[in-house]
């Protein structure tokens, strides 16, 4: 995979950038070529990132999020039919731990991608506190700008609320949206 590979997450990105400086430092430590304040540093350092790291890769982020609707927006654009073909897809690039895309019609509301939605009434759902989030994102959705809705749902896997915000916009006929889990 390349850095310019879309479905390459950031936290793969760097893990082997982040691997070699560990091993560099490590090196340095084993030749004495640090004094001790300076081996404590490195190895706060060490705990830091290999924490973030780790804890990075499990859940998308906010830029993530934001970064699948643009390319989720460029390929409506180019497509509309391959694209909510694509962001239907079970292992397709538009789906990354927590994160995928969801579009809906403009004009009725019926869910055209979803990993478990698809032919529902986007305007109709309702989050665990009662808010019709998705009568929001449709409200919301505005061709070529960006907004965020924030409500309550389970991450894939789960049945526990917690707070989602949802970037979303309007292309072509479809209000498509990427959420991540706060």
């Amino acid at each position: 995979m390349s850095a310019n590979d879309p479905k390459q997450t950031l936290s793969e990105l760097y893990w082997p950038t982040i691997l070699n400086d560990i091993h560099l430092l490590y090196c340095a430590y084993l030749r004495g070529k640090t004094n001790m304040l300076g081996k404590l540093f490195w190895a706060a350092v060490f705990a830091v990132t290999l924490s973030a790291a780790a804890f990075g890769q499990e859940y998308g982020t906010a830029e993530e999020a934001r970064a699948m609707l643009e390319r989720a927006v460029a390929a409506v654009k180019q497509d509309k039919a391959k694209a909510l073909e694509m962001f239907n897809e079970e292992n397709g690039e538009f789906r990354d731990r927590d994160l995928y895309v969801f579009c809906a019609n403009e004009s009725d509301g019926i869910e055209t991608a979803h990993p478990t939605n698809r032919g529902f009434k986007l305007s109709e759902l309702k989050d665990a506190n009662g808010f019709a989030f998705g009568r929001e994102i449709m409200r919301t959705a505005q061709a070529g700008k960006i907004s965020e809705v924030a409500y309550m749902w389970p991450r894939p896997g789960s049945d526990t609320p917690i707070q989602k915000i949802t970037y979303v916009t309007k292309v072509t006929d479809q209000i498509c949206a990427v959420g991540y889990y706060k």
